[in-house]
C-alpha cells in the first residue's frame, strides 16, 4: 500500500461513526477503508481517524477538498499519514536528558 494514499483525518466530531466517515470521502474516489480511533479506556472516539482511498490522485483531491472544511462544527485536519513509528522506551526527549546527566557527571 502506498502511503500517498492513506490519510490522517483530525478534528473529527467524537459521535461520527466509520460509516459516516466513509461517505465523506465517497466523493472523491473509492474509499478502501475508513476507520476511527478509538479510546481504549472509555470505548469513544479519540477525534480523529484513518481513510484510504483506492488511487494518490484521489487522495490528494480529498486533501484540497475537505481540509480545513467544517464538519460537524469541526474544522478538519486532513494530511497524508505519516508510517507508524515503533514505540522505544525511551522518547528523544529522556535520552537527551540522560546524555546531558553523562556529560555532567561522568
Amino acid at each position: 500500500m502506498s502511503q500517498e494514499k492513506k490519510l490522517y483525518v483530525g478534528s473529527l466530531p467524537y459521535s461520527l461513526t466509520e460509516e459516516e466517515l466513509k461517505e465523506v470521502f465517497q466523493p472523491f474516489g473509492v474509499v478502501v477503508s475508513a476507520r476511527i480511533i478509538i479510546d481504549k479506556m472509555t470505548g469513544k472516539s479519540k477525534g480523529f481517524g484513518f481513510v484510504e482511498m483506492e488511487s494518490n490522485d484521489q487522495a490528494q483531491q480529498a486533501i484540497e477538498a475537505l481540509h480545513g472544511a467544517e464538519l460537524n462544527g469541526r474544522t478538519l485536519i486532513v494530511n497524508i499519514a505519516h508510517p507508524e513509528q515503533k514505540k522505544t522506551g525511551f522518547s528523544s526527549q529522556s535520552d537527551r536528558r540522560r546524555d546531558s546527566w553523562q556529560r555532567t557527571y561522568s
